[in-house]
């Protein structure tokens, strides 16, 4: 499999398939994004593609270029539909419609008739579509799959077949409907996967369905999305609704996704939400298909600004006002935090995602941020004093844009300044304006860095005299003469500052304000300890204080001589031998089991020094 990538914006290219020109010109589309530009590479003429490409990058306008030749060939128009040309596979109902949306508009000058096949609609009414005729069939995997079975979708005369969000799919529990459906299609057809991440399943479908398939990476897969500012806003555990409400009162907005873990916490936040004056609608599964879709025209037509939903029921929604992201939740992993947040920032537009962390979470946060390989900035909630300065703002906006009284006001204008005066006018005008505003919650500070803010930066540690790796506060301003030592445990082997800071001061006899950072490598951790304290904390190393199988050695990036391997550890250059066969299962914090939803942590020891097991 060849790897092609593309990451600059071109002007709209001659390349592009007459039929679908015209249309592309009408919706403003002077320029591609580069992974439509790469769908027009003449080297992919016909291939086979597996194409990662970023949420909200134009990937239903980049597949639909890319087929136009392979379905419509040298053709203007489609001739009478009889058994569909193309086939496209996405995760969601709300997905799958919001493609058919974008190819109708794509193709209408070339005449194409499409079907959708979803769940939760009636399958009658998709079986008569099917039998008038549709050259392009779009739909989800089990509907498809049930369709195919019964024999209402004929996939005899495909030409093409796209899978959208493959990624999702497979997440979704749908490989084996996708294997049916791939299995039944022509072995003369194009199969084009589109994903936002190419983990090994998807990778392995790719080369079971796929002959010799490009590889297609428009921007590098690992590249922070750079239309989104992503915030980690640290907050009590007993206050994150109460960030929630400020940060909805402090954003220019114009519509924002909440998103939670369960139905029940989506129920639950969004009567909250109401009760204190928002205009909002919810998503989660236990919504009937007209629930979903009148919650959606709401958000759409502006009646709703905010939305509550579970992830899975969010998947595939495209907002197009969405500019703020918020996470209730904590996301469990660094794909559901890519998925989650590329729901705004789309398109060039500017998109803000903030994760609601209370303070015992901080470290998980940091971790699923740092996988990510994404930049965020710590702040704390937004105080009453904020919002209220906000809010005044506002006033003040709405008052200068006023225009000038018109002669139907201009009388009434007049007689109120005269029985008025203008002070208790623009009183009275404030207080209105306050009125239809919610009131912000109380919310305690928290302290965050000596400029109460921080930068968490993609090697996992943090920027401007803030904290290091999982949030412990930094020696002094500033540690110029510290000496560098190297722990034999990385993050592979879960590290954290949480237990390595105490079994580090206990091995070499210091104290916490002794250590200046903490880097935190795959195999590895460098730490600096004060020269004043360096050559006794070396010494101090003989004494057999660090767990078995755990060394530490003078030196770091700029090497230095060892120290002597305590009592009971792995020599310098032996690997660490486990007690059993197979690999050494980590033990891990208390924090750490609460972080991972595991059972409650046993009583800890007196001996703090020791990493709790």
């Amino acid at each position: 499999m060849t790897e092609q990538t593309s990451d600059t914006p071109a002007a709209l290219p001659a390349a592009v398939h007459p039929a679908l020109a015209t249309a592309l010109g009408a919706h403003g589309y002077t320029q591609l994004t580069p992974v439509q530009t790469a769908m027009l590479d003449d080297a992919h003429d016909g291939a086979d593609l597996l194409v990662s490409a970023q949420t909200g990058s134009g990937k239903t306008v980049a597949f639909g270029i890319a087929v136009a030749p392979t379905l419509l060939g040298d053709a203007q128009r489609f001739d009478a539909p009889k058994t569909p040309l193309g086939l496209v596979i996405a995760p969601t109902r709300e997905l799958a419609m919001q493609v058919q949306r974008e190819l109708d508009w794509l193709y209408a000058d070339a005449g194409i008739r499409i079907a959708t096949c979803v769940g939760g609609m009636d399958m009658r009414n998709e079986r008569r579509a099917l039998d008038r005729g549709a050259h392009l069939v779009v739909g989800t995997p089990g509907r498809l799959r049930d369709h195919i079975t019964k024999g209402s979708l004929d996939t005899g005369a495909l030409r093409a077949v796209v899978l959208d969000e493959a990624d999702e799919m497979l997440d979704l529990g749908f490989r084996e409907d996708l294997e049916f459906i791939l299995a039944s299609v022509p072995d003369e057809r194009r199969i084009l996967m589109f994903s936002a991440t190419v983990p090994r399943a998807i990778a392995e479908l790719a080369k079971t369905y796929q002959r010799d398939a490009i590889r297609v990476a428009a921007g590098a897969a690992s590249q922070q999305h750079s239309d989104i500012e992503y915030q980690l806003m640290l907050v009590r555990r007993d206050e994150r609704e109460h960030a929630i409400i400020n940060t909805l009162l402090h954003a220019d907005s114009t519509s924002a996704l909440v998103f939670c873990h369960t139905r029940e916490a989506v129920r639950h936040l969004t009567a909250r939400l109401a009760n204190r004056g928002f205009s909002v609608v919810a998503l989660s599964g236990e919504l009937a298909q007209s629930e979903r879709s009148s919650a959606l025209q709401a958000m759409r037509d502006g009646r709703a600004r905010v939305c509550v939903a579970t992830d899975v029921a969010a998947r595939g929604i495209d907002l197009p006002n969405l500019d703020l992201v918020i996470h209730a939740d904590i996301p469990s992993n660094p794909a559901t935090l890519l998925h989650r947040s590329g729901r705004t920032g789309r398109a060039g537009r500017k998109g803000i995602c903030v994760l609601i962390v209370p303070e015992h979470r901080r470290g998980a946060a940091t971790r699923v941020l740092s996988n990510a390989n994404l930049t965020a900035t710590i702040r704390s909630a937004p105080d009453i004093a904020e919002i209220e300065a906000h809010y005044r703002r506002q006033i003040m906006e709405t008052a200068l844009e006023a225009a000038e009284p018109d002669e139907a006001e201009a009388g009434f204008v007049a007689e109120l300044l005269e029985r008025v005066s203008p002070e208790r006018l623009a009183a009275a005008f404030f207080r209105q304006q306050i009125s239809q505003r919610p009131v912000p919650e109380d919310i305690a500070a928290l302290p965050l860095s000596r400029d109460g803010r921080t930068t968490i930066r993609r090697d996992n540690r943090f920027d401007a005299g803030g904290t290091e790796g999982g949030g412990r506060p930094p020696r002094a301003p500033d540690m110029t003469d510290g000496v560098w030592f190297t722990l034999s445990v990385g993050r592979k082997q879960r590290a954290d500052p949480k237990w390595l800071l105490p079994m580090i001061c206990k091995a070499g006899g210091v104290t916490k304000r002794d250590v200046g950072s903490i880097k935190i490598d795959d195999t590895e951790t460098r730490f600096e300890i004060s020269s004043d304290k360096a050559d006794a904390f070396a010494a101090q190393l003989n004494q057999g204080k660090l767990e078995r199988g755990i060394t530490i050695t003078r030196g770091g990036s700029g090497g230095g001589k060892p120290s002597s391997a305590p009592k009971g550890s792995a020599r310098d250059g032996d690997k660490p031998k486990p007690k059993g066969k197979g690999k050494v299962k980590p033990r891990w914090s208390a924090a750490e089991k609460e972080a991972r939803g595991g059972k409650p942590p046993r009583k800890p020891k007196k001996d703090a020094g020791k990493r709790p097991s």
